[in-house]
């Protein structure tokens, strides 16, 4: 092997996986680096594009808003944006006839630019922008799966399901919580399953939601209904994250459309007038999960291949798009100063970045799901007593949409709007 080439392969990065998280990896390197680094992305998903993601809506809070704006992608995708103006808690069993609010989120004034915390955003045309970013970026497109990936003394040697082999600087597994690659490096995983379901649906209204979201706790797990663009042959939608206990999605979705509607309409309520099911509901098992290490030689985890958490506060994706913003700062500082950037140190800095805030989000969103699915009196009580001390508490309250919002604390620079 030349010496060019040693140095093509120190300066190569594959990322396994083009969910939202490996896409956004994979421009921000493209884009902060040129032809200074190669960035391949692969998936055997890239054949169906941007169609892959269809039915997917996800809550982008402002420091995801911030970093896709920086990275030229955000005004492509705005006309598929809703933004979250304010939020609604409430809590009660399905038969109360009065669902008492004690918990309200407004829009968050502190932002510097006025922004809302959050916006929610179907997840089709934003993985289509982010796909012709990286194209135009230079990133190449491989709808290959990898099989092998084998450290070298030069780097990792990378092997796709068509047995063509390569050598990079550092691999990047985006695959997903059941990741292969996560496996064969022997990362350990601690996790569990809950006894509870995810159902997904886009539902159509009557009224305008002026961009408010629910998130009603019943004893089975929280619904939410979360706000989405205009649209639809009622005119306005939203989008719903049911939990359910996994034993009664069965019967509760079993029995066709115009039950399943039914079902819907007594957890959504009458507020936005008459209801209708435009897509949905699809179930998704629901579980916690947090890799041992977010690195190996060569390696780093990225996304649900790192930790997968509970939905109720809608923050899965943010925690990803956090990782991405992280990684692709540690390596593009390295390659600034002549590092190798699949070096352990440079993965031992992505690791410090992330784990602690990730571990504390998983414990968080545990928590609240235990407290709040469920219908035990005395944690009932206390739940309302806590919520309704929050809502009376205006610094609290600014301290939860911040955190929500990736608006505090130490922030990679791409979450903060700035360039790498």
């Amino acid at each position: 092997m030349t010496e060019a080439e040693r140095h093509s392969h120190r300066r190569s990065v594959v990322v396994a996986g083009a969910g939202i998280p490996g896409l956004t990896l994979a421009l921000a390197l493209a884009q902060a680096n040129g032809p200074a680094l190669s960035v391949t992305l692969c998936d055997p998903g890239l054949a169906a594009g941007a169609a892959r993601h269809a039915g997917r809506a996800y809550a982008v809070a402002a420091g995801g808003r911030r970093m896709f704006e920086r990275l030229g992608v955000w005004q492509t995708a705005l006309p598929a944006a809703q933004p979250i103006r304010d939020m609604v808690v409430s809590d009660s069993r399905l038969a109360d006839p009065i669902r008492p609010v004690f918990l309200t989120f407004a829009q968050d004034r502190s932002e510097p630019d006025g922004a809302p915390f959050a916006h929610m955003v179907e997840a089709e045309p934003l993985a289509k922008a982010l796909l012709a970013a990286a194209e135009a970026a230079g990133v190449a497109f491989e709808a290959h799966g990898i099989t092998e990936a084998t450290a070298t003394a030069r780097g990792i040697r990378i092997v796709r399901n068509d047995g063509q082999a390569r050598e990079a600087s550092l691999l990047v597994a985006a695959d997903g919580g059941r990741s292969r690659l996560r496996e064969a490096a022997k990362i350990g995983w601690v996790g569990w399953s809950y006894p509870q379901m995810g159902l997904v649906a886009t539902i159509g209204h009557e009224r305008d939601h002026e961009g408010r979201a629910y998130e009603h706790f019943l004893p089975s797990g929280p619904f939410a209904i979360l706000p989405l663009v205009d649209g639809g042959p009622l005119g306005h939608r939203s989008s719903i994250v049911w939990t359910e206990r996994a034993a009664d999605v069965p019967a509760l979705t079993g029995g066709g459309p115009e039950e399943t509607l039914a079902e819907i309409e007594r957890r959504f309520g009458l507020n936005l007038g008459r209801l209708a099911l435009e897509r949905g509901p699809s179930a998704h098992p629901l579980a916690f999960g947090l890799a041992r290490s977010f690195r190996a030689e060569r390696l780093a985890l990225l996304g649900d291949a790192a930790h997968v958490i509970h939905p109720i506060a809608g923050q899965g994706l943010n925690l990803g798009l956090a990782g991405a913003a992280s990684l692709a700062e540690a390596v593009t500082d390295a390659l600034r100063l002549g590092l190798d950037p699949g070096s352990p140190d440079v993965l031992a800095r992505y690791e410090r970045a992330r784990r602690f805030d990730t571990l504390a989000m998983g414990a968080m969103t545990d928590g609240l799901n235990r407290l709040f699915s469920n219908d035990v009196l005395p944690l009932r009580l206390a739940r309302d007593l806590g919520l309704g001390l929050v809502d009376r508490l205006p610094a609290l309250k600014r301290l939860f949409i911040g955190e929500a919002a990736a608006s505090r604390g130490s922030l990679p620079r791409l979450l903060k709007g700035e360039a790498l």
